[in-house]
């Protein structure tokens, strides 16, 4: 894996900052933008859980540390990017790693002025002097015991900035969220963000196949969820993109289960939706397969409805198609499905309108996918569904979720969850699957299944 300094070299961090400031500055003339790091949070006691950067900071800075805050300001024509991190403490370091400190924040990230994170309270009211406007993402902000603080501060002290001006009749500066300008920018991925989601995507095909060629009656769930995090951390995964979905059984029909605790028994089906995280993408697969390599005569006439539904609406994706036309496709296409099983009756267009197909189908067909899981960028433009553009990536994901309980549906059909799910990149001449590593034919996976002894 690339070592820090490697990344930084490979990605444009200082061209994304400029892009930043060009749009910024499409607002007002004068801006300051405020971007905070993710705070390291308390586990219990003194240990904290894992630390993982807020993906909008890392974006634009490159930087891992925690308790950061990255300002820019454009002020009199001038363009200033200016960090607020850590200062160096021996003591500290000694415990929990080494810091890059002020004067590294300029050296080795790029910044034109650095200060020590303890400086903010004094300098801030100082950057904010000649803006028209901030850029702040409210209510998104955490200090070290998780409790908002950023969102006290800010408006403090742009208070104290209009005090400043005595009684000038001036109102507050406006707040702007720079949530929506840094979606746009992370929505169409560079080459270098591609070779990254395909780097995710193919550690996770590969552990899905382990994972399916190890599986057999008697695992629990949290043994395949321990499988999964091995192999993705053994093949170079930097993390987990998200909590595994191990579910077995009835527990298939719960969307985001994460308990992972049942035993998987004979005859059982298992939605495995597990993603790796590869220098800050991420991938997102989900396949559902036999416990022991046969599905019975339901799962396999539930599965094989999701699964065409899957593969056309892949097909559907290319320039010009929105994910609203896939969506809807989908649902049509699963109503149908519905009625012809008997599990809904009535006029397919009603039972869309009323959302009677939620019952079985109760999310949407996919995603947006990049450094988050369910990642940013506008889902809609102009008031219209926005087209998909080359660079663009998505999940693919339809499914059909039978309760235990639901006694509208013969017995056989009861508890069954199915879910299949691709990763998407739109292309110029259509689309790449990038987690096509990973069968989803039924025969494909049931010649796969047990084939392989189990770790440990």
């Amino acid at each position: 894996m690339a070592n820090s300094t490697e990344k930084l070299r490979s990605i444009p961090y200082a061209a994304r900052r400029q892009h930043f400031f060009s749009e910024l500055l499409k607002g007002a003339e004068n801006v300051v933008a405020i971007i905070p790091a993710h705070p390291e949070l308390v586990r219990n006691n003194d240990v904290h859980f894992k630390f993982r950067q807020d993906s909008n900071f890392y974006y634009l800075t490159g930087f891992e540390e925690p308790d950061a805050i990255a300002v820019f300001r454009a002020v009199g024509g001038k363009k200033e990017f200016i960090l607020f991190v850590r200062p160096k403490d021996l003591a500290q370091e000694i415990w929990t790693g080494y810091r890059t400190g002020v004067d590294g924040a300029v050296s080795k990230l790029g910044a034109d002025r650095s200060y020590s994170v303890d400086d903010f309270d004094a300098q801030m009211p100082k950057l904010l002097h000649g803006a028209e406007r901030v850029y702040y993402g409210l209510h998104k902000t955490l200090n070290y015991n998780g409790v908002e603080y950023l969102d006290a501060k800010i408006p403090r002290m742009i208070e104290d900035h209009r005090k400043g001006f005595g009684r000038s009749g001036r109102g507050l500066l406006p707040i702007y969220d720079p949530h929506e300008i840094l979606g746009e920018m992370r929505l169409l991925k560079s080459p270098d963000e591609i070779d990254r989601l395909r780097k995710a995507s193919q550690i996770t095909a590969n552990a899905h196949c382990e994972i399916i060629q190890r599986c057999r009656p008697g695992l629990y769930e949290y043994q395949v969820e321990a499988m999964v995090e091995y192999f993705f951390r053994f093949h170079g995964a930097t993390r987990m993109g998200y909590n595994s979905i191990v579910a077995s059984g009835h527990n298939a029909t719960i969307l985001h289960y994460i308990e992972n605790s049942r035993r998987l028994e004979d005859g059982d089906l298992l939605l495995l939706d597990a993603g790796a995280e590869c220098d800050y993408y991420t991938s997102d697969i989900t396949r559902t397969f036999a416990v022991n390599g046969k599905m019975t005569a339901p799962q396999r006439e539930l599965y094989d409805i999701v699964l065409k539904v899957q593969k056309e609406c892949v097909a559907m994706a290319k320039p010009g198609a929105t994910l609203v036309n896939i969506h809807n496709f989908a649902v049509e296409e699963l109503t149908d499905a519905m009625v012809t099983l008997k599990f809904l009756s009535g006029d397919r267009k009603k039972l869309v309108e009323t959302l009677a197909y939620k019952r079985y189908y109760p999310h949407g067909t996919g995603h947006l996918l990049g450094m988050d899981v369910h990642d940013v960028g506008l889902y809609q433009t102009d008031g219209q569904p926005r087209k998909l553009q080359p660079g663009m990536v998505f999940t693919v994901e339809p499914g059909f979720y039978v309760l235990f309980d639901d006694n509208q549906v013969p017995d056989k059909y009861r508890g069954i969850g199915i879910r299949v799910e691709d990763d998407v990149l739109i292309t110029p001449e259509g689309c790449e699957v990038l987690t096509s590593g990973v069968p989803k034919e039924v025969d494909d996976m049931a010649a796969m299944t047990g084939t392989k002894p189990l770790l440990g």
